[in-house]
């Protein structure tokens, strides 16, 4: 690696002067080393002198891999270092490093949670990782606070609650490594190294812990799903890994592996390669002989599952990094794969795994009630009582969790930014909630909750701590001439994700001029569920708009026929739904709104009545495949004309055999539409929509059904209409008679 002298670097001098403190670094590394640990250092300085402690400690040894984040500056390019910038984080997800130097200090640089997260798990025993802050870190936003401001703010005019709390814990961190600007270096007076665990007798295993996980995996039973969970740095994906190993080469036809991203499963693809070396890796597939491994993304993999080209008798599937997937795909795979594995981190920044334990065991226990769980403890990067585990899971809260409830009745109250920074215990609390509830929660939540503009907590809590929370943004209020050049696509503010969406694709000018509240989070403890403390939140939502001069309320949220259940009961009414499905989630993004004001009145109106009159055509091109469940509940939401003599006529021909359906198509979409309005989610009615409305064939309703042949489905949809058209189930007013 070319490098210029010392002499020519900005703080050569202070280098030189320094060389007896790089020499306790390198020899505090060695020590951890040798007990297979690792650290942080922290360097808060100016931007010259932290630079060059940086460099310094970079040129002081031969690194395995080491790597520097942050952007590209001249000093650096000079000295042959090509940083990774933070958008790229995640690309080194599965490699090694002995030093990652995270350079948050230059002006044009800011510290990413998430990037630091995925980093920190990049570094094996003995590695360092070195962070350089400002030494007035905290004092006011950096330079990636640009993603939190949202249209008008400016970062610049930001708090930095979330920075200055990480300098507070880094100051009084007792496993921290400190280099401050003008004093002696400290180093932690660390515990005794734990005894190293005896090697496993599998030789393709680092632990005990995965020996037991690739077995489980390897004789997977008929209905008896393995949940596996282990923390970050445990071996979970390279267990997965070494387990298909072993079942394609005793000739095991065909695997599938799905995760919410390919790079999920990087690790299991390494272990393939390297245990099966005279197999095949072509893409996403990996062939040994006539056995296929094969990675499906979530949406690819359930589009198969409804369209009967996955799962069955005999099949197997393996899921990674299961937090991070919807339970309702969850469970479809459930009963589509006799042989199925979860795997998940429990905590980490993929996802939140206590919240997929608590959302998915009540459907395990009711469909395989024989399932099986795993937890892989031992770590296998580094040794037991890591003390940069410790710390990045403290700075970052990877291992929040919510507080058990009280005794006494919860108080509504709003929560004050700048006090809940400072109260480290109820902030865990708050956003261990948060983290249960929702797949999708990462580092830099924290940050936004404490620091994105706009942004209002408010909490139900009692003598111990929160037992509900909900998390708002305002959006809109835009002026008419900016208003008109958002829905022209001229213009794109950051953030106001509700207002330009249906602006943009509702084709409601008013929403971007109206005043909105999105509500971005709402969680409940477990404990506490079924209490009503959900609708008591978004029923002070609702006062709280109203007396702002807000004029809509909604929510934006991935469309699961249960959670849009939800929120109908608390009168929001759905106005927007996304053509295609997420691919890390594997579902469409659903709108939904109330009114808070007169004027939002109207606008509700619009906005539902434009959306029930896309609906049935969406229904027959773009949306031909969502799960009729949700079908079912949007159609319930439109208005629905009695039937006529004429429908009537048409239907009682098809329910008894005297008319092809496809020519009454027009009634049977109107007694739909009429029946949904009371149906409660029937299910059969749900499939005679998913036909009508959808196009849905008679081999996709017999593969639902479980019937062989169109005959028999032909006689089911007789007896459903027959049913349907029969008093007290379809009233007579309601019928048109």
């Amino acid at each position: 690696m070319a490098s210029r002298p010392p002499e020519a670097v900005p703080g050569a001098a202070s280098v030189r002067s320094d060389s007896d403190t790089i020499a306790r670094l390198l020899a505090a590394a060695d020590a951890l080393a040798r007990r297979r640990q690792r650290a942080l250092l922290w360097v808060p300085a100016a931007a010259g002198q932290a630079l060059a402690r940086g460099l310094a400690l970079w040129r002081a040894r031969s690194w395995r891999a080491p790597l520097w984040l942050g952007p590209a500056l001249a000093t650096l390019q000079a000295d042959g270092i090509v940083p990774l910038p933070t958008a790229k984080a995640r690309t080194r997800l599965g490699g090694e490093h002995d030093l990652v130097i995270v350079e948050a200090v230059s002006p044009e640089a800011g510290f990413d949670p998430d990037a630091f997260g995925a980093l920190s798990g990049t570094l094996r025993g003995g590695g360092l990782l070195v962070l350089l802050t400002p030494e007035d870190w905290g004092a006011r936003p950096d330079a990636d606070y640009v993603r939190l401001a949202e249209h008008p703010w400016r970062a610049e005019q930001l708090e930095a609650r979330y920075l200055a709390r990480l300098a507070r814990l880094l100051a009084a961190a007792p496993e921290a490594m400190r280099w401050p600007a003008d004093g002696p270096l400290v180093l932690p007076a660390w515990p005794p190294a734990p005894a190293l665990p005896p090697p496993p007798a599998d030789p393709d295993c680092l632990t005990g812990d995965q020996a037991e996980a690739v077995a489980r995996l390897v004789r997977l039973r008929r209905r008896r799903p393995l949940v596996l969970t282990a923390d970050r740095g445990r071996g979970k994906t390279a267990a997965l890994g070494i387990a298909c190993a072993r079942l394609l080469a005793r000739g095991e036809p065909e695997l599938l592996v799905t995760a919410p991203r390919p790079a999920a499963v990087a690790g299991l693809f390494e272990r393939l390669v390297a245990l099966c070396p005279e197999g095949r890796h072509e893409g996403q597939c990996f062939r040994l002989g006539a056995a296929t491994l094969t990675f499906l993304a979530p949406d690819a993999l359930s589009a198969r599952v409804e369209r009967g080209e996955a799962g069955g008798p005999g099949t197997r599937l393996l899921v990674d990094e299961a937090a991070a997937i919807p339970a309702g795909l969850l469970g479809q795979w459930l009963e589509a794969f006799p042989r199925i594995a979860f795997a998940t981190t429990v905590h980490g920044y993929e996802g939140a795994g206590r919240g997929f334990a608590l959302r998915f065991r009540e459907r395990l226990e009711r469909l395989t009630p024989e399932w099986r769980e795993w937890r892989l403890g031992a770590p296998i990067r580094w040794a037991e009582q890591d003390p940069l585990e410790a710390l990045t899971a403290r700075l970052l809260m990877l291992d929040a969790e919510p507080v058990a409830p009280g005794d006494g009745a919860p108080r509504w109250q709003e929560a004050d930014r700048d006090a809940l920074a400072h109260d480290e215990a109820r902030l865990r609390a708050l956003f261990g909630l948060l983290v249960q509830a929702h797949y999708r929660t990462t580092p830099s939540d924290l940050r936004r909750l404490l620091d994105a503009p706009g942004t209002r907590i408010a909490t139900l809590e009692d003598d111990r701590g929160p037992r509900g929370v909900v998390v708002s943004g305002d959006e809109g209020g835009f002026a008419a001439g900016l208003a008109e050049r958002v829905a022209r696509g001229e213009r794109r503010p950051r953030g106001h994700l509700l207002a330009q969406s249906l602006a943009a694709h509702a084709g409601e000018r008013a929403a971007l001029t109206a005043r909105l509240r999105r509500v971005l989070r709402i969680a409940v403890h477990p404990a506490a569920r079924r209490q009503g403390l959900g609708a008591r939140l978004l029923e002070a939502e609702r006062q709280q708009a109203r007396a702002a001069g807000i004029d809509l309320l909604g929510a934006s949220f991935g469309a699961e026929p249960g959670l849009l259940a939800f929120w109908q009961a608390q009168g929001f009414r759905a106005v927007r739904l996304g053509l295609t499905r997420e691919a890390a989630t594997g579902e469409h993004a659903l709108m939904v709104v109330q009114a808070t004001s007169e004027a939002g009145e109207g606008l509700a109106r619009r906005l539902g009545r434009r959306f029930q009159r896309q609906l049935p055509a969406l229904l027959a091109f773009e949306l031909a495949d969502l799960d009729p469940g949700l079908v079912l509940a949007l159609l319930a939401e439109g208005d629905a004309e009695p039937l006529s003599d004429e429908d009537r006529a048409d239907l009682d021909d098809v329910a008894h055999g005297h008319r092809e359906p496809a020519l009454a198509r027009p009634a049977l979409q109107a007694l739909v539409r009429l029946a949904a309005r009371g149906a409660g989610g029937d299910p059969e009615l749900g499939l005679l929509a998913a036909w009508a409305f959808q196009g849905r064939d008679e081999a996709w309703l017999a593969h639902r059904l479980g019937l062989t042949g169109s005959r028999q489905v032909a006689a089911w949809r007789r007896r459903t209409l027959a049913a349907w058209l029969t008093p007290p189930r379809l009233s007579s007013d309601e019928a048109g008679r």
